[in-house]
């Protein structure tokens, strides 16, 4: 039997003093939403939301409207409150069967976790959703339809597992970048990328909301499996336009600073394959010049929470970009050949880097867990007694139990890995130092950490 789920306040999850007053929070203009081209047409707060659903997957349902939904895109919903759940999740939940079946999954991977349920049936409903979405998108791509649904859930099922789950999470589960491989294939079925650079009737460009998901993946994912971006041209010919895909408005980081980084992503690739050390620390010299064009004043970074107490969205994503800036610098300067940790110029990096998460609201209502990419990068080359580690210990112990799962929790266990091996060669005199990514690969570890 099959029921429909009542409507939810669009506020009921979402922390009151974020949003006490909507003149104050959205005094700096928020993100215009019609900016994307969704997928869907958005649902209204005085419509009932109808999303058919067995009665014993009801429970899971319940879970992810209150309480895993409003993990997923905290940028978003600080930049235009009620959006994630009107106009992105609920109406998807509502039309697209793979994608309700991937979020069921998620909703009992996530209960799992946090509520510390065992047993058969809690992995069987989380193995049981997993196999149910591949069915019915193997299903679609056999129909040959419903391209921009099966986008959707397949984006889901990356996308989503970086809120949930442990590290040492063992059931059986598809790896994200095989997951990838089919959205790029649908990506371009789409033609989104061309529709990217190809500007609408007003002679102005709307990405789509998929589209700039989709590159947020692409560009980060890259840097966790050393290659080329798959839409790294496109990246680049928006980059060299001075236009934007929407990075910022989804995510937090500001465009030109992610195309900065999917340039230093091909450029690594790049070193992998054997290019000289002379063009590669030229390559390298002009993506460090073309970091600094991004920098703001001193100015410009300041609290993101004023005396009102309302949080500020164009200063909490000025913030957060100059988080990724730092992070792409010591990204790029680890590319360098010899690159030595203990050199001043990658200490000063780091610490700068310590310095800027002052100005990111922490705990289980901040960002922290939207910046696990810059923390790993900057984490993984952090020296001992360094007060990276210092700050990254106390902005755990804020996060609790949340600090425990999601890619949040996996970087924490990726950066103990390389602490421990790290210090331990540094004590034996080698300067040499374990990548993240190696020992990511000693444990068999295959995350996206985004």
């Amino acid at each position: 039997m099959h029921h429909g789920l009542p409507s939810f306040p669009a506020d009921s999850w979402v922390q009151q003093e974020y949003f006490e007053s909507s003149e104050e929070t959205f005094a700096e203009e928020p993100v215009d939403f019609n900016f994307f081209d969704l997928p869907h047409v958005p649902t209204t707060l005085s419509c009932e939301a109808v999303i058919n659903v067995d009665d014993c997957d009801r429970y899971l349902l319940n879970h992810f409207i209150d309480e895993v939904l409003r993990l997923i895109f905290p940028i978003l919903e600080v930049n235009q409150h009620g959006a994630v759940r009107s106009d992105v999740i609920v109406p998807a939940l509502e039309s697209n069967k793979c994608y309700l079946h991937c979020c069921l999954s998620i909703s009992a991977l996530h209960l799992k976790t946090t509520e510390g349920i065992t047993g058969d049936k809690i992995d069987n409903d989380i193995v049981r959703h997993r196999y149910a979405t591949i069915s019915e998108l193997c299903e679609a791509l056999g129909r040959d339809t419903d391209h921009m649904q099966i986008l959707e859930a397949t984006l889901g099922m990356i996308f989503f597992q970086c809120s949930v789950g442990r590290p040492d999470d063992a059931l059986p589960d598809i790896a994200w970048h095989q997951h990838f491989e089919a959205a790029t294939n649908l990506v371009n079925r789409l033609e989104l990328p061309r529709r990217l650079l190809e500007p609408n009737d007003t002679n102005t460009v709307q990405p789509s909301f998929n589209m700039t998901l989709t590159s947020w993946i692409d560009i980060l994912g890259a840097t966790m499996l050393g290659r080329t971006p798959a839409f790294a041209d496109t990246y680049r010919e928006k980059h060299l336009a001075g236009s934007v895909v929407g990075l910022a408005g989804l995510m937090g980081c500001e465009d030109r600073v992610m195309f900065l980084i999917s340039e230093i992503a091909c450029l690594e690739a790049l070193k992998l394959d054997g290019m000289d050390e002379v063009r590669l620390c030229s390559h390298i010299s002009l993506l460090g010049e073309q970091i600094s064009l991004t920098e703001s004043g001193p100015d410009d970074i300041a609290t993101a929470y004023p005396t009102t107490g309302a949080i500020r969205p164009k200063q909490l994503g000025k913030n957060m970009t100059n988080i990724f800036r730092l992070a792409a610098r010591v990204y790029l300067c680890s590319l360098v050949p010899d690159f030595d940790r203990h050199q001043s110029s990658i200490i000063q990096l780091v610490a700068s880097l310590t310095h800027a998460m002052g100005y990111i609201p922490a705990g289980t209502e901040g960002f922290d867990r939207s910046l696990a990419w810059p923390l790993l990068v900057a984490g993984s080359v952090s020296t001992k007694g360094s007060s990276f580690r210092t700050m990254f210990a106390e902005r755990s112990t804020l996060l609790g139990t949340a600090a425990e799962f999601g890619s949040f929790g996996r970087v924490r266990e990726v950066l103990k890995d390389v602490w421990h091996a790290n210090d331990d060669t540094f004590l034996r005199g080698e300067r040499q130092s374990v990548h993240w990514r190696d020992a990511m690969r000693q444990k068999g570890w295959d995350f996206l950490l985004i």
